[in-house]
């Protein structure tokens, strides 16, 4: 029985900081790192709503205007043990 997850499977962490807020919203999305980069830099430009959906299909929506910073990084392997690095 194999417990890896397949790549296909990807997911990528995405962290969106909100002005004037003290939280950040963190969130795994399933679309990839470069989609998310277009889908801000859409929402900067357009002044729109930042609009993202995470893996459990929940819609996450921020304010253009309120967008501090969105930091997206791919998904890593947890590793156990005593020999992980």
């Amino acid at each position: 029985m194999s417990t890896k997850k397949s790549d296909s499977a990807k997911k990528v962490q995405v962290r969106i900081s909100v002005t004037n807020v003290n939280s950040d919203l963190n969130f795994e999305s399933e679309l990839g790192a470069a989609e998310i980069q277009g889908a801000v830099n859409a929402a900067l430009k357009s002044g729109e709503a930042l609009t993202l959906e995470d893996i459990r299909g929940r819609v996450v929506m921020v304010p253009a205007d309120k967008i501090g910073y969105v930091e997206i990084g791919e998904q890593t392997d947890r590793r156990v043990g005593f020999g992980a690095q």
